[in-house]
């Protein structure tokens, strides 16, 4: 660890809900707790739709911090000399606007997932960011989980041979039939549906251990087959599943068929079932990895190591304990990104968020479901 003084990342929080009431929770842990003395985090400010709502969320999630200014815009926000970046945690169909006026006010952004509503957004995005020289980057948690960490760590290093099938869902009973009309999970104003509500957690595991598996070479799935199940009460969908083929050209394939990865990932996500447990299993040559629930942020997992006749020979049970809910360690990585010069992270790339949202809007195309007009604020 450095011995010189800290960088400190001094933060904006855009929303007031629930995931950026976890955000802020963690940013207040100390980071000597995760092994961290690099670098630290302060929030500065607060946006809401009223200044007495951002004031409420100090005083009751920031221990009422006098020094940090609360706003009733989210303009001031980005306007506020005193606010490196920001961090965006308003219901994804806004995430847009947001970012990119926070972009053009020349500050970093840490934007909840999914990033956007559409490809084409995202696109738009990146190029005001790279326009204003600032870093960008989806809030995609779970990449920068330890235990995902240690987990790619097993996976990359090809003791198992090549991973052949991953499965992975989320899944959480909404109670749908009765719910308003208006929740986000049911309203296509909001980008409703199980797809992009929590369709991210099964795809960040096919992403991270299949699409950057080294023996990938940075191929893009070959195939992307999606089906969905919508509901009746307001046509989002109920449940969707999607298959990713990673299969690379031919002439690697046929040239060095043990170095190239061939692989699916069959992705489940469901807002009428609750979740499975493990959440995600992933199949190789010679063993499984099961990942235990929640796959958001998982806290064990397990390693099965096969014999030349499939049986089991050994089991590794693996688990990660630390201070907080998990959501810092994206923090961390914003600050010495920023710290460092750089305007995305190696871990979880621009490229990663370009994929997702390709993926997601094949997968939409589809299952037929297109957003009411005006959700989509830029389109191809």
């Amino acid at each position: 660890m450095s011995s010189s003084a800290p960088f400190t990342f001094k933060w904006g929080i855009i929303s007031t809900g629930q995931i950026a009431t976890k955000f802020v929770e963690d940013l207040l842990v100390d980071p000597k707790t995760r092994t961290v003395d690099d670098v630290t985090h302060k929030i500065v400010a607060v946006g809401s739709r009223s200044v007495p709502k951002a004031q409420e969320f100090i005083d009751a999630k920031i221990n009422g911090d006098k020094s940090i200014k609360a706003y009733g815009s989210y303009d001031e926000v980005f306007a506020d000399p005193n606010v490196d970046g920001v961090y965006i945690g308003t219901p994804h169909t806004y995430h847009y606007p947001a970012a990119l006026a926070a972009l053009k006010a020349k500050k970093h952004v840490l934007c909840e997932k999914p990033v956007t509503s559409n490809v084409a957004e995202l696109k738009s995005l990146l190029a005001a960011a790279k326009e204003n020289n600032v870093f960008f980057m989806e809030a995609m948690w779970t990449r920068f989980q330890p235990l995902a960490q240690e987990i790619k760590k097993v996976v990359d290093s090809s003791e198992l041979g090549l991973p052949i099938a991953l499965h992975a869902d989320l899944s959480g009973d909404f109670d749908i039939e009765n719910i308003p009309t208006t929740h986000r999970i049911l309203d296509p104003q909001l980008g409703g549906g199980a797809l992009l509500d929590l369709g991210p957690y099964p795809l960040v595991w096919a992403i991270m251990l299949l699409y950057e598996h080294p023996a990938n070479a940075g191929a893009k799935p070959a195939n992307i087959s999606g089906s969905m199940l919508k509901t009746p009460r307001t046509g989002v969908d109920a449940s969707s599943a999607f298959t990713l083929t990673f299969s690379p050209d031919s002439s690697a394939t046929s040239s060095s068929p043990n170095q190239t990865l061939r692989a699916q990932a069959h992705l489940t996500c469901n807002t009428t079932l609750n979740a499975i447990d493990p959440g995600v299993i992933v199949r190789f040559q010679r063993g499984t990895i099961r990942v235990s629930a929640p796959i958001y942020c998982p806290k064990a997992f397990s390693v099965e190591y096969l014999d030349a006749k499939g049986l089991v020979e050994k089991k590794e049970e693996k688990k990660a304990e630390y201070v907080g809910g998990g959501w810092h360690f994206q923090a961390d990585e914003v600050a010495r990104c920023v710290r460092d010069g750089k305007t995305e992270s190696a871990l979880w790339g621009h490229d990663k968020s370009l994929l997702e949202m390709e993926i997601f809007d094949e997968v939409r195309k589809q299952g037929g479901y297109k957003f009411p007009p005006g959700v989509e604020h830029v389109a191809e």
